[in-house]
Formats: structure tokens, C-alpha cells, sequence
């Protein structure tokens, strides 16, 4: 080959002059373009981070690659560049401390806004104070999780929307409704322990105690929200469906952050995963039609025959239904409101409480001390009776062991927060001569309430790590404190509190009266290691506890 031969490496070609000058002539346009639009991404974040320094004034800063409710952020694991969507339960422990800050913004360098995150109580009063005048609002954005079946009373934002949802939904929780669960969650109990053969057990071993937890809770809801009553071994509910109602809703749960974040046109192409997820949306959407639809015309035929619509069923559904249909509401709820209400009453009576229940009995198996104290009541209080409802107050430390459960694993782990004008927040600043001062915030500026930094804050709660069931005791009736966020705070307390602490209280009484609960170690394992193997946290539908292997041993003859 002579020097003047053209180059045939392909590589090599690329750098000639000649190609190059071809290549600029054949696509020009294409390079300009690219240029212009690279130019314009640079020139967009620097002005993003301009604006962004304006708005966090003097509040500590941590620069990221990505804002963490980004695409990229959420899907991306959590490192030094990229906090990721769980950043503030892995980090629960320093994040704040780190920054000697309880008010922290987080500055997204390529992907995002700025947002401020913060474990303050105080600037959580000014932020989720509420009231009809309230410029603080939940941004619809970041509401689109729990509105895939409609409008519901988590969703709404405040003012009058979310007020009207309270209305009607408010009275569909009322003591004749915790009496029922009392009953249900006894019942499915003793269900469970004889389909699955544990009265004639010493000793069991659970590889997941989610497996009874999540069931016991889904059967609970089911027939205490809907008024269907089911057996343990009946066949799943809707099984002569493509899905069952309990499979879509163990799939709903595990996709609904890709689902939030991913563009609708992906879950219709021929993937499996995204088809499976599709036919789980599409089966629990079917049932609940058909729900509404059933129970409207019980009630209409009911209010035909004189009734009133008061008679027939007591579930919370069926209370709604009728509050809907017999109410004096000028504005009630239309089937797509309905709809997405009893998808917000299972995602609370089913996600929720079936993990917490299995958090509270992990700790217990690791403190075993703290389940000697909490058995020695429910010994006393109970003997070998079954629990009725008017002992609840009696079995108080049970309670508490529930509620630190929802302490250290918050179910609900963060808020979301807008301001719809310019503001001022009253911050705190570390030096004693100045303890407070204000930080002037646009309109449009977001903040995130941190639930898990408040219930990890040592300001709050001392020795936050710990598992401390009697730092609730001092509360006259075991409600808890203003920094007690697991059932959110403000007038948007979780309406179904009182249901679950119910369905808690009388399930733990029974197992535990029953079983003495114990961690299964691996081979040299220690519980410390344990602790930190297994009850660590992940965000499905919401935070949960991941799968919690138990050992039970027979306190008793059942």
C-alpha cells in the first residue's frame, strides 16, 4: 500500500480530513442540532442551580446527579452521586446529623428540581397545617401512586375537594365498624391456627411471616370493608379470573413505582412483566366495579322497600355506598371516586397493617425482653380467654409494641408538600444567640416532610434505633406524640387509624398469649446480624419490611 492509498482500518478512517468534511456535509444539520440541544441542557441546569442557590438561602446543601423522584433517580441504586428514592431510610441514621441541619435541599445537578427535605417538626406544623386558606398543598404530581383507580381521600389535595371526601367517607368509621373488626380478626385467627395445623404444633417455622400476616390482614379488610367473610383455605378471592384479587394486589404493591414513574405506552407492549402487571390493574379495577355495582343495588332496593338503605350489610364499602347514595351531599362521589376510595381502604387495611404486623413481631423476637413485658400483660389481663374489645385499652403495652414497630418502618415515609404563593418558613438555626429565622421561599417551591428522619430524630425520640416499646407508655392513652407521623399528622390523620390499632392489638394479643416468637439465625449468626440482614426496609407500594423468617414454640394447649 502506497502512503497516498485511502485508510481501510475503519477506526482510522473516521479521523481523515476527507471523511470528516463528507460526513459534515451529508449531516450537518443533525451535528448543529445536537449541539444546540447539548447547549441548551447546560444553560437550562446552570440557570436550575442559579435559581435553586436563590431559593435554599443559607440551608444546607447536598448536590446530586439525579433528584430522587426522578426516573433516573428512583431506578438507580443509592451511591455518593445519587441518593436514590430510599435514600432517607438507608441514610435514617446520619443524613441529618451529617448536615447538623434538620432542613437539608437537595440539588439535582443533570436530572430534577430542587427540593426541601426536613425532620422538623416545627417547620412540619407550618407545612401540613392545613385549614381552607392553607397555601401549602399536595401537588397532584406526586399523588398519582394511589390515584390509578381515581380520586380518593389520600390523593386529594386540600381545600374543598379533599374535604368532601372526608365527609362522606368519615362516617363509614364509627364504633360499630371497630367492633367488627375486633370480631373478624378473632375469627380469621382461629381459622388460621386450625387450617394451617398449629393446634397440634410445639414448635413452627416460618420462612415468612408475611405469608399469615398479609392473609390475616386481607381477610380482615375483606370482610370488615366489604362484607366478605372468608374462609383460610377457601380458593383466592376472584380466582375464576385471569388473576386473583390477592395476586393482583401482591403485584400491584411490588410494581407501583415503576408503574408511577414509567411512561403509560411502555405497560402496553408484548413484554410479559409489563402484561402481568396490566392484567393486575385491570383485575382489581373489574372487582371493584362490580362491587360498586352490586352494593347500589342492595341499597337501592333496600331504600325501595322503606328501609332507609340502614339495613343489609355494615362494612365500611358498604357504608360509603350508602352515605353516597341516601346522603344529602351536594356533590357525592361518582363511581370513579368510589372506586378509588376502597382501592385507598385496602391499600390501608391490607399493604400497611399486614407488614407492620410483621415488623412488630420481628423486634419482638429480637428484644425478647420487651416480649416478656408485653406478655406478662397480656397473661394478666386475659388468662385463657380470648380477648373481647373492651379490653383494648387494658392491653395498652400491645399497642406500643405495635406502634414502635410503625416508628422505626413508617409505612407512609414521606409527605409531599407545594407552596401556591411566596412564603416565609420560621427555620432553626444551631447557634443560641439566634435560635429561629426566616427563609423566604417562592411560589412553586416543594417540600418533602421526611416521616422517617421525624421518627429516627433523637430530638424526638432518644436512642432512635432502638426498639423501645415504653417510650409510649407515658402517653395517658397510648396515642402517641405530635412527632408520631406513622399515621400522617395535621387534618389528614389516616382515617382508618383506629381500625388498624383494633386489628393489631387483637391479633398480637392472640398470638402471642399463644406462641413465644423467635428470630431463626443462620449458622454463626449473631441477632445483631439478624436485625441487620432482615429488618431493613424497601419502598414497594409503600415502605415495607422485607421478608421476616420466624421460629414460634407453643406457649400453651390451644
Amino acid at each position: 500500500m502506497s502512503p497516498t492509498d485511502p485508510p481501510t482500518n475503519p477506526l482510522l478512517s473516521w479521523f481523515a480530513p476527507e471523511l470528516l468534511r463528507n460526513y459534515w456535509e451529508k449531516h450537518s444539520n443533525v451535528v448543529i442540532i445536537l449541539w444546540l440541544a447539548f447547549a441548551y441542557f447546560v444553560t437550562s441546569r446552570v440557570l436550575e442551580y442559579i435559581n435553586a442557590s436563590k431559593v435554599v438561602g443559607k440551608i444546607p446543601v447536598l448536590l446530586c446527579a439525579f433528584e430522587p423522584f426522578s426516573i433516573p433517580g428512583a431506578l438507580l441504586p443509592s451511591t455518593w452521586w445519587n441518593p436514590g428514592i430510599e435514600f432517607h431510610y438507608i441514610r435514617r441514621l446520619h443524613f441529618y446529623q451529617s448536615f447538623r441541619s434538620e432542613t437539608v435541599a437537595i440539588i439535582p445537578i443533570l436530572v430534577g428540581k430542587v427540593k426541601l427535605w426536613t425532620s422538623d417538626l416545627e417547620v412540619v406544623r407550618q407545612v401540613v397545617a392545613g385549614g381552607p386558606h392553607s397555601h401549602w398543598v399536595k401537588p397532584f404530581e406526586f399523588s398519582q401512586s394511589v390515584l390509578f383507580f381515581g380520586m380518593n381521600l389520600i390523593g386529594a389535595d386540600g381545600g374543598e375537594l379533599w374535604r368532601r371526601h372526608r365527609r362522606i367517607m368519615g362516617p363509614a368509621f364509627n364504633q360499630n365498624t371497630y367492633e367488627l373488626v375486633w370480631k373478624e380478626t378473632m375469627r380469621v385467627y382461629h381459622d388460621m391456627i386450625a387450617s394451617e395445623g398449629w393446634t397440634s404444633k410445639d414448635t413452627l417455622s416460618i420462612p415468612e411471616i408475611q405469608q399469615y400476616t398479609l392473609k390475616v390482614a386481607l381477610f380482615v379488610i375483606s370482610a370488615c370493608g366489604f362484607g366478605i367473610p372468608l374462609s383460610w383455605n377457601e380458593p383466592p378471592l376472584g380466582e375464576q379470573r385471569d388473576m386473583s384479587i390477592q395476586e393482583s394486589l401482591r403485584i400491584i404493591s411490588d410494581s407501583n413505582l415503576i408503574k408511577t414513574i414509567l411512561p403509560k405506552w411502555l405497560f402496553s407492549l408484548p413484554v410479559k412483566k409489563f402484561q402481568r402487571i396490566e392484567t393486575a390493574y385491570r383485575t382489581l379495577n373489574e372487582f371493584m366495579h362490580s362491587q360498586v355495582e352490586t352494593r347500589k343495588a342492595e341499597i337501592r332496593q333496600e331504600i325501595e322497600m322503606g328501609e332507609d338503605g340502614e339495613g343489609g350489610r355494615s362494612d365500611v364499602f358498604s357504608r360509603l355506598v350508602r352515605a353516597n347514595e341516601v346522603s344529602t351531599e351536594k356533590l357525592p362521589l361518582d363511581n370513579q371516586e368510589l372506586i378509588g376510595n376502597v382501592y385507598a381502604v385496602l391499600l390501608a387495611g391490607h399493604e400497611t397493617t399486614g407488614h407492620t404486623l410483621a415488623a412488630t413481631l420481628g423486634y419482638l423476637a429480637l428484644y425478647q425482653h420487651e416480649q416478656d413485658i408485653v406478655y406478662d400483660q397480656i397473661s394478666s389481663v386475659l388468662g385463657e380467654r380470648d380477648p373481647i374489645i373492651e379490653d383494648y385499652g387494658s392491653l395498652y403495652k400491645v399497642l406500643c409494641a405495635f406502634y414502635e414497630a410503625l416508628r422505626l418502618i413508617p409505612p407512609a415515609s414521606m409527605m409531599i408538600r407545594g407552596t401556591t404563593q411566596d412564603t416565609v418558613l420560621t427555620l432553626q438555626n444551631s447557634t443560641a444567640d439566634e435560635p429561629h429565622r426566616q427563609q423566604p421561599l417562592p411560589k412553586g417551591t416543594t417540600v418533602v416532610v421526611d416521616l422517617v428522619g421525624m421518627q429516627y430524630n433523637p430530638k424526638y425520640f432518644p436512642e432512635p434505633n432502638e426498639y423501645k416499646p415504653s417510650r409510649w407508655y407515658a402517653q395517658e392513652t397510648s396515642e402517641g406524640t405530635d412527632a408520631f407521623t406513622a399515621f400522617s399528622l395535621g387534618p389528614r390523620t389516616c382515617i382508618g387509624r383506629k381500625f388498624a390499632t383494633i386489628e393489631a392489638v387483637c391479633f398480637l394479643a392472640l398470638l402471642l398469649r399463644d406462641f413465644h416468637v423467635e428470630v431463626v439465625l443462620r449458622n454463626g449468626e449473631t441477632t445483631e446480624q439478624w436485625r441487620s440482614r432482615v429488618m431493613n426496609a424497601r419502598i414497594h407500594l409503600t415502605l415495607n419490611v422485607e421478608s421476616v423468617p420466624l421460629k414460634l414454640t407453643r406457649r400453651r394447649k390451644l
